[in-house]
């Protein structure tokens, strides 16, 4: 039993990182193996010597792992417990195949209801020399408004209220400075 632990240790040393995914499953495989409640001082204990997980991502691997709802938090008192059993991993996985199944069909619906009201206004839209010619006059009338839109903005300097808005600043920033010199 010592030698696995020793050949474990030696094989563990010699890769030279972990992926973070590769330090989720490890920690999870510690919380599936114990099947106990564990504090984080515990856990940056034990995961450096079973499971080679550096001490220093220790904290922010098993707050990835409760924020996927993969391992449960629970604060009593001053201390902070964290657990994860089998089934549970499985009963959230579970869950979240059937939001996602969910999810699928309600997509499903909302495309057919949409490609038939797009059938629906393509068959209300007869393509006749009327309709081009009232979008021709559109297009003319948006170019047209644009530049007029561009003519205001050269003008908008002079606009009154935005010079009084520059005056009224321009003094409350003055009477703010000799204020403060006084």
């Amino acid at each position: 039993n010592e030698y696995k632990s020793y050949l474990s240790h030696v094989t563990m040393s010699k890769k030279k990182g972990l992926s973070v995914d590769e330090k989720r499953k490890r920690m999870l495989e510690v919380f599936h193996e114990k099947k106990d409640v564990f504090q984080l001082k515990e856990l940056e204990k034990i995961c450096p010597k079973e499971k080679g997980i550096t001490p220093m991502s220790v904290k922010d691997i098993l707050q990835s792992l409760v924020d996927d709802n993969l391992v449960c938090a629970e604060k009593i008192g001053t201390s902070n417990y964290f657990w994860s059993f089998p089934s549970q991993v499985t009963l959230s996985r579970k869950r979240r195949l059937e939001e996602i199944d969910s999810e699928i069909g309600s997509l499903k619906k909302r495309k057919i209801t949409d490609s038939e009201q797009i059938n629906k206004a393509k068959e209300g839209r007869i393509d006749n020399q009327e309709r081009q010619g009232l979008l021709e006059e559109i297009a003319v009338k948006q170019k047209m408004l644009d530049a007029v839109a561009n003519e205001v903005l050269k003008y908008k300097e002079c606009d009154p209220d935005v010079l009084g808005l520059f005056i009224s600043l321009t003094l409350s920033s003055l009477s703010l400075s000799l204020s403060l010199s006084f």
